[in-house]
C-alpha cells in the first residue's frame, strides 16, 4: 500500500500528511500493551474486586434473568453488535424487525399507538418528554412540573437540561387540586419512586390536560402488565426504561429506554422510528420513518440533539418479551408484586410501618430513627443484600425476577435485627384494586407466541441477522462512523456477573474493581487526547457534545460572562453539533467553507466581529468533515480564543489522531470521544454508544458529575444520564483495547488508518473524483469520492444499492456533501478485503459506463434495478433486458460455495429496494398484520 503510495514508510506518509503533528505528552504513561491472554487475566481480576451482592435498590434498575438464548445469540453475538444504524433498509430487515417487535410491545404496554426504536436511558428520555411537551403543549407557560415522587436522578438530568433552554423545573407533590395553569408539562412517575402506586393519576391527568398542559408518565414497563396503562389514563407521553426486560444492571448501562405517544404527537417523538413500507414488488419491508428529523438534516432547527439509539439493547428487551409472550410476562411481574406484598405484611406483622398505599414490587419501611435505618442498612449489607435509604428513616426494598422466599426472609430479619430468618406472612390480598388493575389485552401478534421455546428462539434470530449485512460478514466503511474491530477478548468480559450484575447505587465498597477500571481509564483517555480530566457519563456522543458545551456555557458564567451565547459551527459539522448547540442555550452562528472544504478564514473573522462580546465556542471537526487534516486548524482556535470563546472539538475522527497528534496540541479546550467509534465499542445496530467529554483544567469543574460541581451551580453537578458513570457495563471493551494495543499500537492503528484510506482514494480516483485532499495530494482516515456527475441519469443511490449485490454496506452517503460518498475502511481491513471493495467500485463505474454507452438500458439496468433479490432471479419470468447472473452474480461475486468462491459468500438480500416515500406517507410503526404479508 506504501508502495502504491509512493512512500517509503508509514512515518514518512503521515509526516506528508499531517506535517508538525506532535503526540500527546502522556503517552509515554501508558502502560505496556498486554496479550489477550494477560488482559482477561487482568480483568478477571478486576471483576472479582467487585462484590456482587442480591440488589434490592430499585429506583429504575433491576435484577433480572437474561434467557441464555437471548445472551448468546443477540449480546454475545457478532451479527447483531457489530451492525451498524440499518440506514441502509434492504441489507438491515433482520434487526429492522427486531426493533418494530420492541415498537409494538412499547405500544402495547402503555397503550399508546406510536412508540419510538428506543432512546439512551430513562432520565434523558424524561429530557426529551419535556421538550416534546412544550413543542406540543397549546400553553406559553414556561414551567414544567414534576411530581415529588419521580426518581431522583431523573429530577437532576431535568434540571440540567431545563435551565438553558430557559424552563423552570419545579418539583413538588403533584393532585387533581394542583393549578396546573403556570405549566406546558406535567411529569408523573408510575409506580412512583417511593414504590406507591396512586390511584388518582387519571384525576391529575384530566386537571392537566383541563389547564392545557402536555402530560408524561415514567412508567415502569414490567408493571403495566398488570396495570392500567398510562394511554388508558390519558397520558399524552409514556416513557421509561426497558432494562428489566432480560438486559443486566450493567453499573448502569447500556439500558434502552422507551417513548411512546399519542396518535397527535407521533410525527414530532424524537429519536428514531421502524416503519414499514414496500420494496419494488410490493412487498412488504422495513425501513427507518420519518427519516427527515434525523439531527444531520435538521441541524439548527432540531428540536432534540438524539442522532443514536440503543439498538442492541432494545433488540435484548425486544426477544426477552418475544420468548416470555404476555403470559410469561404478567407472571413475572406478579412475582415481583407477590414477593414484595409478602415482604410488606411480613415487616409489618412485626410492628413496622410500610406504604403508603398499593405497591407493586417496592416496599418502603419506615423505622424509628435515620440511626435505626442505617444500622438495618447494614444488617442487610452483611447478609449479603443491598437495599436503599432515601433519608428520613426509611428504607425502601425493591423485589424482582431473581426474587426468592429465602431472599425475603433474610432482608425481614436484617430489617427487624431479628437473629434468624423471619417467617413470611401471608397478604391479605395481592389483587389490585379494579381502577388499578390492567384490564386490557396486550402483546396479542403472533410473533410474541410463536417463538416460546428455546429452538423457536434459536432459529429466529438466526433467521432475522441472516437477513443483514454486520462487521462479521464484510467491512462497513463508513465516513466518519468508524466501523472496526471489535475484538472477541474485548467483548467477552461484558457479560460476566463481576461486570454485569451491579447496580449503579451499590455501595463503593463493593465497586472496587469498577473504580480501578474507570479511573485507568480516564487517566489512559486523558493521556491519548492531551486533556486533563474526563467524565466517562455521557452515554452517546450527542450527550457528550451537550456536555461539553453546558460545560462551556458554565464557565463563561462564572467568569461573569454569560452573554457569551453564539456557537460558531462549519457548515460541513456534523449535524448533532447545531442541535447541541441549540440544546445547551446557544446561538448557531453557520460559519461558511471554501472549496477546499476547510473553513473560510475571511467568514470566520467576519462573523466574529459580528459577536463581538458574545462568543461562547466553535465546534470544529479535526481532521475536517471533508476528510482532511486543515493546515488553519491552528489559525482558526487562535481567532476563537483571541475573540474570548472556547474551542470544542468533536471526537468523532478521532481515529486520524490517537498517537500521532491531540486535540490540545491545535488549541481545543473540549472534546467528546465516540468509544464506539475510535475505541472499539461496537454499534450494536445502532447503539450503544459511549461519548464521554474531556477538557482542560479550566473547565474540568464544569464536567458531569464532578465533585467539586461548579461555581455556577454552587457546587452542585451537572448530569446528563441516568448513572455517574452512564454506560459503564461496555467500559471493560475500551479498557482493553488501549490495555492491548499500548501506546505505540494505537499509534500505529492511526496510522494504518490513515493508509488504507489514502490507498482506496488512490485507487478509485481514475474513476471517481476525490473530492477532497489535503498536504501532498493525501487525505486523513476517510475520503469523499464524487458520484454527483455519473452520466446516464445513475446517482449515488443507486451506486449505494448495487453495492448490496457485491456484498457490502454502502459507504456513508450524501454527507457532508449531497450526491457523494464518504469512505473509511479503519486500520482493521486487510489488503485482500480493501482491494475486494475497490475492484467493486470500480467494476460499478464498467456498469455506469454501459448504460452510458447503450449496451444497458437506461431506465431498466443492474444499478437501477438493484439490489436483487434471489426470488427476483429464480421465480417467474426474467423480464430485464440484460442477463439475470449480471444482476445477482455482478464480476468477482462467487456464483457458489467452495473451491475458487474465496472467503466471501454470496449475500442476497431478503428485500428489493425500499420505497422510503411510501412508508412516510403511509406511517406504521408496529407489526403488521399475518395477513398484509400473505396479501
Amino acid at each position: 500500500m506504501l508502495d502504491a503510495l509512493g512512500y517509503g514508510s508509514l512515518d514518512a506518509m503521515m509526516a506528508a500528511a499531517l506535517p508538525g503533528a506532535a503526540a500527546p505528552g502522556g503517552l509515554a504513561g501508558l502502560p505496556a500493551p498486554l496479550t489477550e491472554t494477560e488482559a482477561i487475566a487482568e480483568l478477571r481480576r478486576l471483576a472479582a474486586r467487585n462484590v456482587v451482592r442480591t440488589s434490592m435498590i430499585g429506583q429504575g434498575f433491576s435484577d433480572t434473568i437474561t434467557p441464555a438464548v437471548i445472551r448468546r445469540n443477540v449480546l454475545e453475538s457478532p451479527a447483531w453488535y457489530t451492525a451498524y444504524t440499518p440506514y441502509q433498509p434492504e441489507i438491515s430487515q433482520g434487526r429492522l424487525e427486531a426493533l418494530l417487535n420492541f415498537q409494538t410491545m412499547v405500544a402495547d404496554l402503555t397503550a399508546l399507538p406510536v412508540a419510538n426504536a428506543s432512546l439512551l436511558d430513562e432520565a434523558s428520555a424524561a429530557a426529551e418528554a419535556m421538550t416534546l411537551a412544550r413543542r406540543a403543549a397549546k400553553s406559553r407557560a414556561a414551567v414544567f412540573l414534576a411530581d415529588a415522587d419521580c426518581l431522583p436522578r431523573t429530577l437532576e438530568v431535568l434540571r440540567t437540561r431545563a435551565e438553558p433552554l430557559g424552563i423552570e423545573l419545579r418539583v413538588a407533590p403533584l393532585d387533581a387540586s394542583t393549578d396546573f395553569s403556570v405549566a406546558f408539562g406535567v411529569l408523573l412517575q408510575y409506580p412512583g419512586a417511593s414504590g406507591a402506586v396512586r390511584a388518582d393519576l387519571a384525576d391529575v391527568i384530566e386537571a392537566a390536560h383541563a389547564a392545557r398542559a402536555q402530560v408524561a408518565v415514567a412508567a415502569d414497563i414490567l408493571a403495566l402488565t398488570l396495570l392500567t396503562p398510562p394511554g388508558e389514563l390519558g397520558a399524552d407521553i409514556a416513557f421509561g426504561s426497558t432494562q428489566r426486560l432480560g438486559v443486566p444492571m450493567f453499573f448502569g448501562g447500556p439500558h434502552a429506554a422507551y417513548m411512546a405517544v399519542s396518535d397527535a404527537l407521533k410525527r414530532q417523538i424524537p429519536g428514531r422510528l421502524v416503519g414499514v413500507s414496500v420494496d419494488a414488488d410490493g412487498n412488504p419491508a422495513y425501513r427507518l420513518a420519518l427519516q427527515a428529523r434525523e439531527q444531520h438534516i435538521r441541524r439548527e432547527k432540531a428540536t432534540s440533539n438524539i442522532c443514536t439509539a440503543q439498538v442492541l439493547l432494545a433488540v435484548t428487551a425486544a426477544m426477552y418479551a418475544t420468548y416470555h409472550g404476555a403470559d410469561g410476562l404478567a407472571a413475572i411481574a406478579r412475582h415481583a408484586h407477590r414477593c414484595a406484598v409478602t415482604l410488606a405484611a411480613t415487616l409489618e406483622a412485626r410492628g413496622l410501618r410500610t406504604g403508603p398505599g398499593p405497591v407493586f414490587d417496592t416496599v418502603s419501611v419506615r423505622l424509628d430513627s435515620e440511626e435505626a435505618a442505617r444500622a438495618a442498612l447494614e444488617r442487610a449489607r452483611d447478609a449479603g443484600y443491598s437495599l436503599y435509604a432515601p433519608g428520613g428513616g426509611v428504607l425502601q426494598v425493591a423485589c424482582d425476577e431473581v426474587t426468592t422466599p429465602g431472599h425475603l426472609r433474610a432482608v425481614a430479619a436484617a430489617i427487624t435485627g431479628a437473629p434468624e430468618p423471619a417467617e413470611l406472612a401471608t397478604p391479605v390480598t395481592e389483587e389490585f384494586p379494579a381502577g388499578l388493575a390492567r384490564a386490557s389485552a396486550y402483546l396479542t401478534h403472533p410473533v410474541f407466541s410463536a417463538h416460546r421455546s428455546e429452538t423457536a428462539m434459536l432459529r429466529y434470530l438466526r433467521r432475522l441477522s441472516d437477513m443483514d449485512v454486520a462487521l462479521d460478514r464484510s467491512m462497513i466503511p463508513l465516513g466518519s462512523c468508524t466501523m472496526k474491530l471489535n475484538a472477541t477478548t474485548e467483548m467477552e468480559p461484558v457479560t460476566w456477573p463481576g461486570f454485569a450484575g451491579l447496580h449503579p447505587m451499590a455501595p463503593a465498597a463493593d465497586t472496587a474493581g469498577y473504580a480501578e477500571l474507570i479511573a485507568s481509564l480516564e487517566r489512559w483517555l486523558c493521556a491519548v487526547t492531551g486533556y486533563d480530566a474526563v467524565s466517562l457519563q455521557p452515554n452517546a456522543g450527542s450527550q457528550g457534545e451537550l456536555a461539553g458545551l453546558l460545560a462551556i456555557r458554565a464557565y463563561h458564567a462564572a467568569q461573569g460572562e454569560s452573554a457569551r451565547d453564539a456557537c460558531l459551527i462549519p457548515e460541513s459539522a456534523h449535524g448533532t453539533n447545531a442541535a447541541s448547540a441549540i440544546l445547551a442555550g446557544l446561538r448557531v452562528v453557520v460559519v461558511k467553507c471554501g472549496g477546499d472544504g476547510a473553513i473560510d478564514l475571511g467568514d470566520l473573522r467576519s462573523r466574529l466581529a459580528a459577536n463581538e462580546g458574545r462568543v461562547a465556542a466553535i465546534m470544529l471537526t479535526y481532521p475536517s468533515t471533508s476528510g482532511v487534516y486543515e493546515t488553519t486548524v491552528r489559525a482558526v482556535t487562535s481567532l476563537v480564543h483571541e475573540a474570548g470563546g472556547q474551542v470544542y472539538i468533536d471526537g468523532a475522527n478521532m481515529n486520524a489522531l490517537v498517537g500521532v497528534t491531540g486535540p490540545v496540541e491545535f488549541g481545543a479546550d473540549v472534546s467528546h470521544l465516540n468509544l464506539h467509534k475510535t475505541f472499539c465499542i461496537p454499534h450494536g445496530g445502532g447503539g450503544p454508544g459511549v461519548g464521554p467529554v474531556a477538557a482542560r483544567a479550566h473547565l474540568a469543574p464544569f464536567l458531569p458529575d464532578r465533585a467539586d460541581g461548579g461555581p455556577d451551580a454552587g457546587g452542585a453537578p451537572m448530569a446528563v444520564a441516568a448513572a455517574p458513570f452512564g454506560s459503564a457495563g461496555i467500559l471493560p471493551i475500551s479498557w482493553a483495547y488501549i490495555a492491548m494495543m499500548g501506546a505505540e499500537g494505537l499509534r500505529r492503528a492511526t496510522q494504518v488508518a490513515v493508509l488504507s484510506a489514502n490507498y482506496i482514494a488512490r485507487r478509485l480516483a481514475p474513476y471517481y473524483p476525490v473530492l477532497f485532499t489535503g498536504p501532498g495530494g493525501l487525505v486523513a482516515h476517510e475520503c469523499i469520492i464524487d458520484l454527483r456527475q455519473l452520466p446516464a441519469g445513475i446517482t449515488n443511490e443507486d451506486v449505494a444499492k448495487r453495492l448490496i449485490d457485491y456484498g457490502f454496506h454502502a459507504p456513508t452517503m450524501s454527507f457532508p456533501v449531497a450526491g457523494t460518498f464518504m469512505i473509511e475502511p479503519t486500520e482493521s481491513e486487510s489488503l485482500a478485503e480493501i482491494d475486494q471493495f475497490c475492484d467493486a467500485m470500480i467494476a460499478i463505474r464498467g456498469e455506469i459506463d454501459r448504460v452510458a454507452a447503450g449496451e444497458y438500458d437506461a431506465d431498466d439496468n443492474p444499478l437501477k434495478n438493484a439490489p436483487h433479490t434471489a426470488e427476483m432471479l429464480i421465480v417467474g419470468e426474467w423480464k430485464h433486458p440484460y442477463p439475470a447472473a449480471d444482476g445477482g452474480y455482478p464480476a468477482g461475486v462467487p456464483a457458489a460455495h467452495g473451491a475458487g468462491a474465496g472467503d466471501r459468500a454470496k449475500y442476497w438480500p431478503p428485500v428489493r429496494r425500499v420505497d422510503s416515500a411510501y412508508g412516510d406517507r403511509n406511517l406504521v410503526c408496529s407489526c403488521p398484520s399475518p395477513e398484509a404479508f400473505a396479501d
